[in-house]
């Protein structure tokens, strides 16, 4: 009797562990899907700053973007700096572009709501033109 109330035990124990394992590795690439998904959106916001900054010599400030399709409740918020200067006699631009992709984002914008499942990714460039 005692033999079979360890073995109970034992095995109840062994299941709850592989339980709580399952659910641990089920969050953990769940969180490890969403970081690409939230990079994908920085790389987004990246590609359009650069497109503003370079097509249309313009420096927006702060854009924030709420994404669609594959990459909805993702938001983007694209921050770009311009600096002038100039070089034998002739005028440049440096700009400075960062982009902030995350979800769940607060109000359409980056960083978002802060907590529970919370994913954030950054990239950032600098330009001479």
């Amino acid at each position: 009797m005692i033999t079979a109330i360890f073995l109970l035990v034992v095995v109840a124990i062994l299941g709850a562990y592989i339980a709580s394992l399952a659910t641990t590795q089920q969050t953990s690439e769940t969180l490890d899907v969403q970081g690409a998904r939230a990079y994908q959106a920085a790389h987004a916001g990246m590609q359009w700053g650069v497109f503003q900054a370079l097509r249309n010599g313009a420096c927006a400030g702060s854009t924030s973007i709420a994404l669609a399709g594959g990459l909805a409740g993702f938001a983007v918020t694209v921050q770009c700096t311009a600096t002038p200067y100039t070089e034998a006699s002739s005028a440049h631009n440096i700009y400075r572009i960062v982009s902030t992709g995350c979800s769940p984002p607060s109000a359409g914008a980056c960083p978002g709501i802060q907590g529970g499942y919370y994913v954030e990714r950054q990239l950032e460039a600098t330009l001479d033109q």
